[in-house]
């Protein structure tokens, strides 16, 4: 948004800024990770036989958090200048070097899951250095600088609120796996909650070229939010929500049609594969749906308006899907069904909210004081 207003010094404090919190937030995780690794590993399923190659992992893995955090977190001001070419190189660097590391570690030099875990922070190491270099150089636009390095309040607090919905998106990812587990566990034992497996991993397989679009567009409507081409805004959003729904109906088909072909990828356990079919069919039933609160959400955050993106963030799972999933069981007979019956209808009420809110907030932010049926003539020309 600086950027579109032509404020470049405000831009590059942002940067600054975001550099200090980054370095901060790695310290503070790391920390938690090697303090109480073994609890939360523990917490997210692993048993008494995985464990310790678990905590062999991520041991290591956590000391390159650091590294992580810089690649991701930076990276993001890679792209908002107009630089998606030095952004893609960047994670495809960090792709091919844990390629080559991975074998190498874990075969030839023995090391097997340390190995692994070495090899990722490596990797995420060169990457972490390649887009930093990039920042402090010559053709970056935006630049860190030392004295935009001491976090301020006016500053950071704004940017944190932003990044607070991707944040609790991730989160309550993890909070949902426990959740979904615990009641599969009860209801179905361990065949249950290995199809609750496959049926995340599907989902989360379907919504990668989303976040793909929602991210390739959050530069554009940020920039022309903040240079008042409000014109190009609307049109941008529109692609974004014609493109999203048309990949996600396209993928929701092949799932209702051959809900076997996704499960074979996951496991050849036919009984696993029996119960796999219905039940993402169950799941996935309104995931076309879907990429309207994505797109939506993304788009808040472009434009800058935190409080409404956090309150869609927190819809769907928080308020609507974890409460369903306890209560459904309650209601429906074939528990185990019940507990995937709650995604569909979860996603089915917060994607109306969603639009609601979107229709409203958008006609306000995007149509200003102006007549809205002459704007929508001059976009259509």
């Amino acid at each position: 948004i600086m950027l579109g207003k032509g404020n470049k010094e405000e831009a590059e404090k942002i940067m600054g800024n975001s550099f200090s919190a980054i370095i901060i937030v790695s310290i503070v995780l790391t920390i938690i990770i090697l303090l109480f690794g073994k609890d939360i590993l523990l917490l997210f399923g692993a048993s008494n036989k995985t464990i310790q190659y678990a905590l062999d992992y991520i041991n290591i893995y956590a000391l390159g958090t650091l590294f992580v955090q810089l690649t991701l977190g930076l990276n993001a001001f890679v792209t908002a200048q107009g630089f998606p070419k030095v952004s893609m190189q960047t994670i495809i660097i960090g792709a091919i070097i844990n390629i080559i590391l991975d074998p190498l570690l874990i075969f030839t030099f023995g090391m097997g899951v340390k190995g692994a875990a070495l090899a990722t922070i490596i990797a995420q190491g060169v990457s972490a250095l390649w887009v930093v270099s990039f920042l402090l150089s010559d053709k970056s636009y935006l630049k860190i600088k030392r004295e935009n390095l001491s976090i301020k309040k006016s500053i950071i607090v704004p940017s944190l609120l932003l990044g607070l919905s991707p944040f609790i998106m991730q989160f309550t990812e993890s909070i949902l796996a426990v959740v979904f587990n615990t009641q599969l566990q009860q209801f179905g034992g361990d065949v249950a909650v290995g199809t609750m497996t496959i049926l995340t991993s599907v989902m989360q397989f379907s919504l990668l070229p989303l976040i793909g679009l929602t991210q390739g567009s959050q530069p554009i409507i940020s920039y022309n939010y903040g240079a008042g081409n409000l014109k190009r805004v609307r049109k941008t959003f529109k692609l974004l929500v014609i493109t999203s729904i048309s990949y996600s109906t396209l993928l929701w088909l092949m799932i209702m049609i051959r809900p076997s072909m996704f499960a074979r990828v996951f496991t050849n356990n036919e009984v696993l594969i029996q119960m796999v079919i219905p039940s993402l069919r169950i799941f996935m039933a309104m995931s076309f749906l879907f990429s309207i609160q994505i797109a939506c959400q993304q788009t808040f955050i472009s434009l800058g308006k935190a409080k409404i993106s956090i309150f869609i963030a927190l819809l769907r799972k928080v308020v609507l899907l974890i409460p369903l999933i306890y209560i459904l069981p309650t209601i429906i007979d074939n528990k185990v069904n019940a507990v995937f019956i709650a995604e569909p209808i979860s996603d089915t009420i917060s994607v109306i909210i969603t639009s609601i809110a979107a229709y409203v907030s958008f006609k306000k932010l995007l149509y200003p004081k102006i007549d809205i049926e002459t704007l929508k003539i001059q976009d259509m020309v």
